[in-house]
């Protein structure tokens, strides 16, 4: 900020007060002015960052309904398997008739485990450019809460939701379906109570990560679980 003084002869008390004066309100009209401008750059900045994270928590939204309907689709069928094979042991079927059973149902015997891809672009240019920091503190903590359940939800998706799965032992048992094979009915039952579980644990933590989703976007959040 620049100030140019006049430059006037001072003849009196009374002009030296009127001048110094003058030059006190000259400076506060500068700095009042200045903080106005910065003022409306950061209210425009935040609304802008606001709503760009809004639009892509509401695609993320979206994209985690659906992922969603498609593992309760998948639980859906596997755990039709597992109730067939469960009655099927308890009821002493032989191997020969509950394999009969598994090749009928063998459509149920897939893993097919669907999950959103969570970009977070729009968190991390308000973060870089510091526009974040100027959105109103209600707004900024549903935004902060999403897309740290989104960090959690991808951690665990890619270090811990198959913890409980033996992939290779699916393999080998739907390369034995495929080939027409027959499998042991006891170990079958094994292996479809960890696709069970390990399904219904990514629906879990895509419920979880659903509401924390639809607290930051409320608009269009109807319907939700």
């Amino acid at each position: 900020m620049h100030f140019e003084l006049p430059r006037v002869r001072i003849h009196s008390l009374k002009d030296f007060i009127k001048h110094y004066l003058m030059i006190v309100l000259s400076i506060l009209t500068a700095l009042g002015l200045e903080a106005w401008i910065e003022h409306v750059h950061h209210a425009h900045a935040a609304e802008e960052a606001s709503r760009q994270m809004t639009a892509e928590l509401r695609h993320n939204l979206a994209e985690t309904r659906e992922s969603l309907q498609k593992n309760e689709a998948t639980l859906q069928l596997v755990g039709k398997l597992d109730a067939t094979l469960i009655a099927d042991l308890k009821d002493g079927l032989p191997p020969a008739v509950i394999n009969q059973h598994i090749r009928a149902q063998e459509h149920g015997f897939q893993l097919n485990l669907n999950w959103p891809g969570l970009p977070s672009s729009a968190w991390d240019v308000a973060v870089a450019n510091q526009s974040v920091s100027w959105v109103e503190p209600a707004n900024l903590k549903k935004f902060s809460t999403a897309y740290a359940a989104q960090r959690e939800t991808d951690a665990w998706v890619q270090h811990d939701s198959v913890l409980m799965l033996d992939v290779p032992r699916v393999i080998n048992f739907r390369t034995d379906l495929d080939l027409g094979r027959d499998v042991d009915p006891q170990a079958f039952l094994y292996t479809v109570q960890q696709m069970k579980v390990t399904i219904t644990s990514m629906k879990n933590n895509l419920q979880e990560l659903e509401k924390h989703l639809a607290d930051a976007v409320p608009d269009e959040t109807q319907g939700s679980r």
